[in-house]
C-alpha cells in the first residue's frame, strides 16, 4: 500500500473556507478518480499556529502504478484548480511513502 501525503500550511484568514473546500470539493474530486482506496484529513498539533494552521491529507493507493497514474492523468488539472482558487496563499509539501507494517 502506498501513502501519498500532502502537508499544507493554511493562513488563519482563509482556513475555514479552505477546509470547507477540501472536504466538499477537492477531496471528492481526488477520490472520484478511483485511484485511491481511502483518505484521512488531519490537523497537526503542537506546531506554531500564530499565523497558519497545518493540515495533512493522506491518500491511500494499492500500488505505486495507481499513484503514478493519478500524477499524470489527474494531478495537473486538480493542482491548477487549487492554484486558481488559492494562489500562493496555501503552501503544500508532497511526500510518497510505502506502508511496511
Amino acid at each position: 500500500m502506498i501513502l501519498y501525503n500532502i502537508t499544507y500550511s493554511v493562513p488563519l484568514a482563509i482556513q475555514e473556507d479552505w477546509l470547507n473546500w477540501q472536504k466538499n470539493t477537492h477531496i471528492p474530486e481526488i477520490l472520484a478518480t478511483g485511484l485511491f482506496e481511502r483518505h484521512l484529513l488531519l490537523r497537526l498539533k503542537e506546531v506554531d499556529e500564530s499565523e497558519a494552521l497545518t493540515y495533512a491529507l493522506q491518500l491511500f493507493a494499492f500500488s505505486e502504478d495507481l499513484y503514478r497514474q493519478y500524477l499524470t492523468e489527474h494531478a495537473p488539472a486538480l493542482r491548477l484548480r487549487s492554484n486558481e482558487r488559492w494562489g500562493n496563499q496555501v503552501i503544500g509539501f508532497r511526500t510518497l511513502m510505502e506502508i511496511v507494517h
